[in-house]
């Protein structure tokens, strides 16, 4: 992973990381761009970079970005999600993981893991957050056993139940304390 650079995003960043991201949607997940689902996407600065609390992270290679993670707080959506789940982590003290995305010819290298590890030491040492908390998409290739060796199951509707959702819930144990100065410096 040498070839790679993993930072807190900055402005400069902001278009790469939007275009890995729109790519995703249409390219991995078929199912393009939903105002509903990615209004974060368009404002990547407003949701991301001049929010407390919030960030996101970035693979470069080449003065290409090609990985992205992100952290906001944030509480998973009811509907479509369980309401329990919306009580189990309110957004006043949730970090929510979003757009763990790698650029296909780039997966493989640990940059989901390494820019996911950067996410959660940030996210822990906000003073606000008590919880990470996450969902995926059982349809993406791999993406549930990445988060089933990353972090601890919450709620996986295919275990019984009316439920016919494929989308699976994790939570992350914060880590250890961590000042936001720690966090941020270049590793």
């Amino acid at each position: 992973m040498t070839d790679y650079e993993l930072r807190i995003a900055g402005p400069d960043d902001v278009d790469g990381a939007r275009s890995v991201m729109l790519d995703t949607f249409y390219r991995v997940f078929d199912c393009g761009y939903r105002p509903d689902w990615h209004a974060d996407v368009i404002d990547l600065e407003g949701t991301y970079l001049r929010q407390p609390h919030h960030a996101l992270f970035v693979a470069v290679t080449g003065g290409e970005v090609v990985a992205t993670t992100a952290v906001r707080a944030a509480a998973p959506n009811h509907p479509p999600h369980p309401r329990w789940l919306v009580d189990r982590y309110p957004a006043a003290t949730t970090a929510q993981l979003f757009r763990v995305y790698v650029r296909p010819e780039h997966r493989r290298r640990g940059l989901a893991r390494a820019l996911v590890r950067r996410a959660v030491e940030f996210a822990s040492a906000q003073p606000v957050y008590r919880d990470i908390y996450l969902h995926t998409d059982t349809r993406v290739p791999g993406a549930e056993a990445f988060w089933r060796s990353m972090a601890d199951l919450v709620h996986d509707p295919r275990d019984g139940g009316a439920d016919c959702s494929r989308t699976v819930h994790f939570e992350i144990p914060l880590v250890a304390a961590l000042t936001p100065a720690q966090v941020l410096a270049p590793a």
